[in-house]
Formats: structure tokens, C-alpha cells, sequence
């Protein structure tokens, strides 16, 4: 009876197992498996080698300023995350407030959906997605105002994605996504009806240089809208727990130095913008964006032991336990900072373009 049972425990657990590596997709149970993980278009055998390159970044502050430095350093940063992403959070990578009642898919849905109706676009308008990811944004915004979305994103790996997640959804029709630099981007002057970025200008060593590109590609009279990541009015640089908080989201998240809340509007006041609304869509009575983050704690504890065990078993390759060791720090660096109210992940800047 003993070896029976031993034996159906020993199966259980080696189904569960089974089901949670091979058969459990990503947090919208579409997308990723654990058994896929990789390295982007890194090359399994230089996965670790690229995670010491990018950690080795902020070992010369110098570069972290350097714009011809930077664009190469996002772009392994996403190789390195992506897969990552995708199977623990999702097609979109960036928080979201809590919704009572609501689920987190459904409330990062909302959040996106009031971004294209700040721009007032509907079917025929072509507008732009400044830093589109695998595309969760895209999608939905597409679904929602029946515009044609172009996304850009500086990673090739990350094109492949959202193409191939566009036509799964059904919506390759109305998305495009190109590989580009958002700092220098392939589109002719006055060529979009409205822009958003949501949470993707934060890795722009300047921001004026990312938001002149977008009101040169806008056309006159369009509306730009752009959930920043910022210091709070409460960030004390004198405060040793305060720096060590945004320094450490800053290392996780590929960050050549995260701006002041009052810096956004003067910099796209500087490039052309009138500042038509600003505010920050974490404060209350919105729900607390990084309740996700401190519930999932189990959840991550539990995915580095299925990461480690794939590394240990060359399913996946090594410096992928390195990178996802990084995630979970940063999410405990992301989790004060939103605790203590120093920083905010979608402040909300919505621009139009004057008429003249």
C-alpha cells in the first residue's frame, strides 16, 4: 500500500510538473511555455555572456547617457526579457491600476483603451505605437477604435512576436509592426493621425529627442498621449532607501537615468507640443498597480525553480536563471516604489501638435 501510494504521489507530481512546463502558457494563457524560454535572437550559447554585457552597462555611467550606446542596450535588455514577459506576465509589458472585480487582463485592457480615446481616433485614422513590444497594446487598441496601428520597436525578436500574435488575433489587417529606433524613426513628416507610448519612453537617454521625433511624424492638429515612468513629488535624493529604489528599478528595467514628473510637460512644451492634460493615473481613487506585483511573489519563487531546473537540464539556456533572478529583484524594487508613493509608472501626458 506504502509503494502504491508513494508511486501515485511520484506520478502526480511528474504530471504537474509536465502540465506546468509543457502545457501552461503565458499569463494569458497564449503565447509562451516555459519549455520555449530563450534568449530572443541571442544565441543560446551566449545568453549568459550577453546578461554580463548588459549588467556591466551601468559599471560605466558614462555610456548611460551616451544615445549611440543605449539603443543597442534596450535591444539586449528585450532579447534577454521577452520570453520572460510573455510567460509570466503577458502580451503587455506595463502595469496597469487594480480594478475592483476586475481581472489583471482585464484591467490592463482598460488602461489601454483609454489611451486611444484621449486620441480621438476611429476607423481610417492611422496612428502610431511608439515602443509597441510583442504588441498587447496594439491589439487591443486596434480591436477597440478599428484604427490602423504602426508599432515600432527597436527588437527584431520582438517584431517576430507581435506579427505572428497579430495574426493569431485576427488583427494583422489593421497592425503593422516595424523594427526601428523610436529616436530616429522610418516614417515621413505628418504621416500619423495620433501617437501613444505607454511605458516605453523611459528607456530614451532624452526625452526631447523621442518626443521630437513623434511631433515630426504627427500630423497638424493630432494628439499624442504617453504613460511616463517618473520620480514623484515625494523622491528625496538625499534619501539613501529613495536612491537605492530608483536605482534598482533603473538596472532592471534598462533605464538610462529615470526623469522628475515636472520635467514631461516643459520638455514637450520645448519640442512644439501644447499640453492639452497631465496627471498621474496612479493616484487614488485608482487601485494599486503593483498589488500584482506583491501577490505574485509565490508565483515567482516558484517559476526560478522550474527556470533553474530547465537551466540544470539544458532545456533552457544559461543566464536565462540570471536574467529571471534580475525580474524578481526589480519587481521588489518596483513594489516599494510604489509603496512609498516615490515613483509612478504611467504618469499621463496627453500633447497635440499645433495647427500651424
Amino acid at each position: 500500500m506504502d509503494s502504491l501510494a508513494l508511486f501515485l504521489a511520484t506520478a502526480l507530481l511528474a504530471f504537474a510538473l509536465y502540465w506546468f512546463v509543457c502545457i501552461l502558457g503565458s499569463a494569458e494563457q497564449k503565447g509562451k511555455r516555459a519549455i520555449n524560454l530563450s534568449g530572443g535572437s541571442i544565441s543560446r550559447e551566449k545568453v549568459q555572456d550577453k546578461y554580463k554585457q548588459y549588467w556591466s552597462f551601468f559599471l560605466r555611467p558614462k555610456e548611460i547617457e551616451t544615445a549611440d550606446k543605449v539603443p543597442h542596450f534596450v535591444d539586449t535588455f528585450y532579447n534577454l526579457v521577452t520570453d520572460i514577459y510573455e510567460w509570466g506576465w503577458g502580451q503587455s509589458f506595463h502595469f496597469a491600476p487594480s480594478v475592483p472585480g476586475k481581472s489583471h487582463k482585464d484591467a490592463t485592457r482598460i488602461h489601454e483603451e483609454m489611451a486611444v480615446d484621449l486620441l480621438k481616433v476611429g476607423p481610417g485614422h492611422r496612428i502610431l505605437d511608439v515602443g509597441c513590444g510583442v504588441g498587447g497594446p496594439m491589439r487591443a487598441i486596434a480591436a477597440r477604435s478599428r484604427s490602423n496601428v504602426v508599432g515600432i520597436t527597436i527588437n527584431q525578436y520582438q517584431v517576430d512576436r507581435a506579427r505572428a500574435h497579430n495574426k493569431k488575433s485576427g488583427v494583422d489587417n489593421l497592425c503593422e509592426v516595424v523594427c526601428g529606433d523610436f529616436l530616429q524613426m522610418p516614417f515621413p513628416d505628418s504621416s500619423f493621425d495620433g501617437a501613444y507610448s505607454i511605458e516605453a519612453t523611459c528607456h530614451a537617454p532624452k526625452l526631447e529627442d523621442v518626443y521630437s521625433e513623434i511631433y515630426r511624424v504627427l500630423r497638424p492638429g493630432a494628439l499624442y498621449v504617453s504613460y511616463e515612468w517618473v520620480t514623484t513629488d515625494r523622491y528625496k535624493a538625499d534619501d539613501p532607501e529613495h536612491v537605492e529604489i530608483i536605482q534598482g528599478i533603473e538596472r532592471g528595467d534598462a533605464l538610462p537615468g529615470l526623469r522628475h514628473y515636472d520635467q514631461v510637460a516643459e520638455i514637450a512644451q520645448k519640442v512644439g507640443f501644447e499640453v492639452v492634460e497631465e496627471r498621474d493615473l496612479a493616484k487614488p481613487p485608482a487601485g494599486e498597480w503593483w498589488q500584482r506585483l506583491k501577490m505574485g511573489k509565490i508565483a515567482y519563487w516558484r517559476n526560478h525553480v522550474v527556470v533553474s531546473f530547465l537551466t540544470l537540464l539544458g532545456v533552457a539556456p544559461k543566464g536565462v536563471v540570471d536574467v529571471h533572478e534580475m525580474l524578481f529583484k526589480t519587481a521588489g524594487h518596483l513594489t516599494r516604489g510604489g509603496e512609498t508613493g516615490i515613483f509612478t509608472p504611467m504618469h499621463m501626458i496627453l500633447c497635440r501638435k499645433p495647427m500651424s
